[in-house]
């Protein structure tokens, strides 16, 4: 994967050379040293250093605070390449994936023909603030993964980071690598396969400081318990290690940290029992408000709802609060999947990076990570559980001004509503604030250090009032008992926060491509209505600045530019015309997918569909990129023909 030479096979060359030429005479043992000196000899070593080149993508570089060296490689297109060195003084786990095995859902698949556009699997992963993720590969019973990472190993609690670590402080750092596989169809949807942690220290314990691991994958969700398949995966520390670990030692470690965790976890779960009694007692019509403690994340696996939260800040990629509320909103929505039906709705808080990889998640999602960028933004942000209309349980998330001003963020469409509590007490003739928000009751609040359950007597929304000081309307969990189960105060079972990456993606390229792809499907479509299809350049580049207008509408509620846009309409189009124009917004790229969806529109069907006399058609695509693999594409069709009365 890293070099073009075949450096294993000269590799083996030599050593065979080596030890017939050495060991002929008096079989006698040959040392690391002597095989070392043999390469070196022939210019092996110094060929390997040559061709050692670790490639990272430029777009990667955007890090989260902490400038790190980077070190991987990503794959995307198109790639902006370039070398990075390796830092010898520092450690680094050389992580292999060798193949995947027993993925029995695609026992059946064919092999794919050359060119032919298949389903693939990509792997994601992360560690202590590295992203990497590999080539996608053809989905297959024995899927041909072949990729190497290489993650960084250092530890940013320690005053001399440029100290070599050695094995003991290794196995101090108890962060998982975090692997997630992700399922992409023919049509670009994506599914999350799997979530793995994998415990990378046994490999301090391993002989020759390498370690193969077979790793099951079970599935998420529902299929929690089911294997998906085996991951073939080599481990290799870098520099070698000059003094292993026992086996007895590392799972000693391992057993220690595993009951810490757990009797933290039970002491939480006792304090949280506790509490729901007292909260029961108020009231016992507080059996029937959505209290959320716990969920399940993409394994099944509970967690305390508060450690789903974290600051999380967005380095340079996101430049204000509203801009991540908007990012949030272009991530995809959809629900967990359930099997049969019965209409009940599967619980899964997604980790983070499942959500991001996947690049869709569901409304508890998507209220996470923005909780967690609010918070990262220095504001006082809280995720809310309540209902919206027709009692459907809902998340959002709130944030509470230094003024005592409430604001509601909903993160599915990045849209703010202000609250004005409705005072029940007031005479009829008051004037009461109308709520814009589709909000109907709350029963709980919460982020990253603080829980409060809504004691007030009713859970409507309209009436609530948000003083969180007053316990006779909030009570509280115990921050104490939160610090436990909840980083920084713990290492917690929810892995820590990955950062955000760069857009992969060429908004110039990406929104060329979807407009030729408009163009041919108006045009095949008019050709099925018997209709020729004349286009407007200069009509189709004049619509630029309204779709520019409306996504600066979205992310900043201000509108701005539409009277120029309107008089270079009105001269383009000439007296006695008729001019149309139509703009919709999507979250995906898939044009086939959005033009089938603009033809169901009566307004936009009008247009592509438009007859008359010297009609002139246009069609212009603007994608915003967002971090991660998010965009917002806008579209707009436009005819203009001559008004014939």
């Amino acid at each position: 994967m890293f070099f073009q030479m075949d450096v294993h096979g000269k590799i083996r060359e030599v050593l065979a050379e080596t030890i017939r030429e050495e060991l002929a005479p008096e079989h006698q043992q040959l040392s690391t040293e002597d095989l070392i000196k043999a390469l070196r000899q022939r210019g092996i070593i110094d060929d390997v250093m040559k061709e050692l080149k670790f490639v990272t993508d430029v777009n990667e570089k955007v890090r989260t605070s902490a400038p790190k060296p980077s070190t991987h490689f990503v794959d995307r297109e198109p790639p902006v390449l370039e070398k990075t060195n390796i830092d010898p003084t520092r450690r680094y786990l050389y992580l292999q994936v060798l193949g995947g095995k027993a993925f029995l859902e695609h026992l059946q698949e064919p092999e794919p023909l050359p060119g032919q556009i298949c389903s693939t699997f990509t792997l994601c992963l992360h560690f202590r603030n590295q992203r990497f993720r590999s080539k996608p590969v053809p989905c297959a019973c024995e899927p041909d993964f072949h990729d190497g990472f290489l993650l960084e190993v250092h530890k940013d609690s320690l005053g001399d980071r440029s100290k070599m670590m050695d094995a003991t402080t290794m196995l101090s750092i108890c962060d998982p690598v975090h692997i997630v596989l992700i399922k992409t169809d023919t049509f670009g949807e994506t599914t999350l396969v799997a979530s793995y942690f994998l415990e990378w220290r046994s490999v301090l314990a391993a002989e020759n400081g390498i370690t193969n691991v077979a790793v099951e994958l079970l599935g998420v969700g529902t299929e929690s318990k089911v294997s998906v398949g085996v991951l073939n995966v080599r481990l290799e520390m870098y520099p070698q290690l000059s003094k292993m670990l026992s086996p007895e030692v590392t799972n000693t470690q391992f057993a220690l940290e595993h009951q810490k965790t757990a009797e933290k976890e039970r002491l939480f779960l006792v304090y949280a029992k506790q509490w729901w009694r007292e909260y029961l007692q108020i009231r016992p019509t507080h059996n029937v408000r959505l209290v959320k403690i716990f969920a399940q994340d993409e394994n099944g696996v509970n967690h305390p709802v508060c450690s789903y939260i974290r600051p999380l800040r967005a380095g340079r990629l996101l430049d204000t609060p509203r801009q991540a509320a908007r990012f949030v909103s272009v991530l995809g929505y959809e629900r967990a999947p359930v099997i049969g039906g019965g209409g009940g709705k599967q619980e899964q808080w997604c980790t983070l990076l499942a959500f991001l990889c996947r690049n869709k998640g569901d409304c508890e999602d998507h209220a996470n990570l923005l909780c967690s960028l609010l918070l990262g933004f220095g504001l006082e942000a809280f995720v809310c559980v309540g209902t919206k209309a027709k009692g459907v349980p809902h998340t959002w998330v709130m944030t509470c001004g230094t003024d005592g001003t409430v604001t509601f963020w909903e993160s599915l469409t990045g849209h703010r509503y202000i609250h004005r509590p409705i005072n029940p007490d007031d005479p009829p003739l008051v004037e009461q604030p109308k709520p814009l928000y589709p909000y109907r009751t709350i029963g709980c609040i919460f982020n990253h250090q603080k829980f409060f359950g809504n004691c007030q007597p009713s859970d409507a929304v309209e009436v609530c009032v948000f003083d969180l000081h007053d316990e006779s309307k909030w009570k509280p969990m115990s921050g104490e008992a939160i610090k436990s189960v909840c980083p920084p105060g713990t290492t917690s079972s929810v892995p820590p926060f990955p950062p955000l990456c760069a857009s992969p993606i060429d908004a110039a390229i990406t929104s060329n491509e979807i407009e030729l792809q408009m163009r041919l499907l108006v045009s095949e479509h008019r050709k099925d209505l018997g209709l020729s299809t004349v286009w407007d350049d200069h009509l189709s580049y004049l619509l630029s600045p309204a779709l520019a207008a409306y996504e600066l509408e979205r992310t900043t509620s201000i509108s701005a530019g539409n009277e120029e846009f309107q008089d270079a309409v009105r001269r383009a189009v000439p007296d006695g015309h008729t001019f149309k124009g139509f703009p919709i917004h999507f979250v995906y790229r898939n044009a086939r997918r959005a033009f089938a969806t603009c033809l169901r529109s009566p307004f936009c069907e009008e247009i592509i569909c438009c007859r008359g006399d010297q009609v002139r058609l246009a069609v212009r695509v603007r994608v915003f990129t967002y971090p991660e693999s998010a965009c917002a594409v806008w579209i707009m069709f436009a005819c203009k023909y001559r008004s014939v009365l």
